[in-house]
């Protein structure tokens, strides 16, 4: 199986559209792989919060549209990162968007754990309540957002209900950068899963993001991993060693809670 995680430069110099017609360009670019993989709140950067509002859009709104088209056209399972959804009721969410190879929508995850303590997306927006999987020919994935990768409730949660890849789009800050990454090792080798981490590049609204996209197998190895730039990381891997790790070493059949 081939992953694509296109790590995106988020900066206050481009706007909106013209970055959602870029990012849709670079997904048609990736037509060969299997899965391409887009950071969290990639359209606003999650720490501009003074943008979520403005910038907020229905779920089938301007970049449903263009990451619908755009997995279609390169006949590829997107998971377009998340946008700042607007429900009818008026509430914001951080809703991530999983595209199938057709362009259809396969699933919508409005992330649980929402970052920020007394202020920014945890006063801004509403938390989501269910846990979302998505069944790929090769694998199933498991979703998640940025801040949730330091529940690791919630990624047992995915794997009871069949997870084996775990994505994970993020707007991650480098000050915490070695979080990321020992974060993201924790979550591959306690759930024997893959873990696909995007995160963004660049700085939005004064905070250096940590960039360093990285994919790790059910052993905790980081098969790949991106520099702090915009780039584009590629990676084949084997969604079979998911059920080799865990017959060859059998943990989650000895949890107790």
């Amino acid at each position: 199986m081939r992953a694509s995680l296109i790590q995106i430069a988020v900066g206050e110099g481009e706007s909106v559209g013209s970055r959602r017609r870029r990012v849709a360009a670079l997904v048609r670019d990736r037509a060969g792989s299997d899965l391409v993989v887009l950071p969290e709140l990639w359209t606003t950067g999650a720490f501009a919060y003074e943008d979520f509002g403005s910038e907020a859009e229905p779920l089938e709104g301007p970049t449903y549209e263009a990451m619908a088209k755009a997995a279609s056209d390169a006949g590829v399972w997107l998971h377009a990162g998340s946008i700042p959804e607007r429900d009818p009721d008026g509430s914001l969410y951080n809703t991530s968007l999983v595209f199938s190879p057709s362009g259809d929508l396969a699933a919508a995850y409005r992330k649980i754990h929402r970052f920020g303590f007394d202020k920014g997306e945890a006063v801004l927006m509403g938390a989501g309540r269910e846990l979302v999987t998505v069944r790929l020919p090769q694998t199933v994935l498991g979703v998640a957002t940025c801040y949730d990768l330091r529940f690791p409730e919630l990624f047992r949660g995915l794997v009871d209900a069949g997870a084996e890849t775990l994505v994970v789009p993020a707007g991650w800050p480098e000050r915490r950068r070695g979080h990321w990454t020992l974060l993201a090792q924790a979550r591959a080798v306690e759930n024997q899963a893959f873990v696909l981490a995007c995160g963004t590049a660049g700085t939005h609204a004064g905070v250096p993001q940590a960039g360093h996209s990285i994919v790790v197998d059910p052993w905790g190895e980081v098969l790949a991993e991106a520099g702090a730039d915009e780039e584009i990381l590629t990676v084949d891997f084997d969604p079979g060693k998911v059920a080799t790790t865990r017959e060859q070493f059998p943990a989650l059949k000895d949890r107790v809670l």
